[in-house]
């Protein structure tokens, strides 16, 4: 058995700086349970909504997110990993970062943006696959985790997953919509909840995955174009999870208890899968209104993307 932490964090839009001291903090906290592995969220340097500070929030491939990583997985001898932006010559990817323990750095770039992650970076290429010193291990983050093709690529050729989410509900205060929305988050925080452990089963192997919690205020985008936008408060909803290598949970945190760690004892061998996989893009049977918004947000999001590149907004940090 080997002892696990997921990692979930309360982050500010656009401030990188206490994100990093926050992650810090709760390291610390993860330390303490003398892990063999710690999974931080998706976007851990940030939490993404429409905000054009976003466009000057990524990191360089040398980064003071990966410098952090590298200090607790060289200092206290762990396998760490999350994700950040990261440009690279003139384009952004959401960078899964994976460091071990002796300072071997590999990366995964998720292959599809989501929605308003569209006008922040471009999709990447890679599968996912790491080779370390403790196993094969497959990376993924949010809704790369609830996409056939992200099980096609690794069915087979892991030990055990690492994955993130910064998974956003509804805009939870327009009064039109109001009950089209409030809907909409019920069966969001269903899927949400369901997704780790059904990923897990998928693949036959245990997930370590880590999220984000609190309040998410921005901007929505309505067309391809840096204005006509609707105000859009909302909530990350959490659901850091634990799955052991039978696709069962095996500790939680929810998104009502905030910012903290979870830990637990797991074993990392394969086992083999438990569910089929189906012939459908999504592996939940989504419904139409998600659908309807995957589409339109990211058909707006991908224009702000091009805008910000054009005008040369897009800065590292």
């Amino acid at each position: 058995m080997t002892k696990v932490v997921a990692v979930q964090m309360q982050g500010r839009v656009a401030d990188v700086s206490y994100n990093l001291a926050h992650i810090r903090e709760l390291l610390d906290e993860a330390i303490r349970f003398n892990p063999k592995i710690i999974a931080l969220p998706e976007f851990f340097t940030t939490p993404i909504v429409q905000d054009n500070r976003l466009w000057g929030c990524s990191l360089p491939p040398e980064n003071q997110a990966l410098e952090l990583l590298k200090e607790y997985a060289q200092n206290y001898q762990v396998f760490i990993g999350g994700s950040y932006l990261e440009k690279r010559n003139h384009d952004v990817y959401n960078c899964y970062t994976l460091v071990q323990p002796d300072g071997t750095i590999t990366r995964h770039d998720k292959d599809l943006p989501t929605m308003i992650e569209n006008a922040y970076y471009k999709g990447g290429n890679d599968d996912g696959f790491h080779q370390t010193s403790l196993g094969k291990v497959g990376t993924a983050v949010c809704w790369e985790t609830i996409r056939t093709q992200t099980v096609k690529r690794l069915i087979g050729r892991i030990d055990f997953l690492m994955t993130g989410s910064h998974w956003w509900a509804p805009p939870v205060d327009w009064v039109v919509l109001k009950q089209f929305l409030k809907t909409m988050d019920q069966m969001n925080r269903q899927i949400m909840y369901e997704t780790p452990s059904r990923f897990a089963r998928l693949l036959g192997v245990a997930n370590i995955h880590a999220a984000h919690s609190g309040k998410l205020n921005g901007k929505l985008p309505t067309i391809p174009l840096n204005r006509f936008s609707l105000p859009f408060n909302s909530y990350l909803i959490g659901e850091t999870q634990i799955i052991d290598n039978k696709g069962e949970i095996v500790a939680r945190m929810s998104v009502e208890e905030g910012a903290g760690v979870i830990s637990a004892d797991i074993n990392l061998k394969p086992s083999k899968p438990s569910e089929a996989l189906t012939n459908r893009f999504w592996i939940p049977k989504l419904p139409l209104r998600f659908h309807f918004f995957w589409h339109q947000q990211n058909w707006s999001a991908k224009g702000l993307y091009r805008y910000a590149k054009k005008n040369n907004l897009l800065k590292a940090l």
